[in-house]
């Protein structure tokens, strides 16, 4: 049986006037990035629920990223700021779940950074292929009175 390649499945939640902008921009210069994408444009990276993200995963995502502007160039003025720190938190309930951490990405990426969109892309995809796909049953231990509870979850 011949062995089959990975392709990671991704999906890219990516600000409105700043990271959809700069993946216009990739595309439009031709700059070649990983089709693995999947993108979803929302009108800030601020306004990216926690559980957007754990839908993706539930839906059969092996990666997801989360795409914004600078900080401190944000067009609602906070929204990285709150991304950031709702994404630090994310990261450990990832981890609860039974996911690695490095499976979601927060990055920041400009509108006239069409060439990084196309890097940070194509970086996180390999990784990804690396890791190999995400299982869909986590397993999760629950310490309840110093006995282990071990538990299975389909995500």
């Amino acid at each position: 049986m011949p062995e089959t390649s990975f392709e990671p499945r991704v999906v890219g939640f990516l600000c409105n006037w700043c990271s959809y902008a700069g993946a216009n921009l990739a595309g439009t210069s031709r700059i070649q990035y990983a089709p693995n994408i999947r993108i979803v444009r929302v009108p800030c990276s601020g306004r990216v629920d926690p559980l957007f993200v754990v839908k993706a995963f539930q839906a059969g995502a092996d990666g997801v990223m989360v795409l914004g502007c600078h900080p401190g160039d944000c067009h609602y003025r906070d929204g990285n700021y709150y991304t950031r720190r709702r994404f630090t938190l994310m990261h450990a309930f990832l981890t609860f779940l039974g996911i690695d951490e490095r499976r979601l990405k927060i990055d920041w990426v400009s509108a006239a950074e069409g060439r990084r969109f196309a890097e940070v892309v194509t970086e996180f995809t390999e990784q990804l292929s690396q890791m190999g796909p995400l299982s869909t049953q986590a397993s999760v231990q629950v310490s309840a009175g110093g006995d282990q509870i071990r538990e299975t979850v389909s995500l």
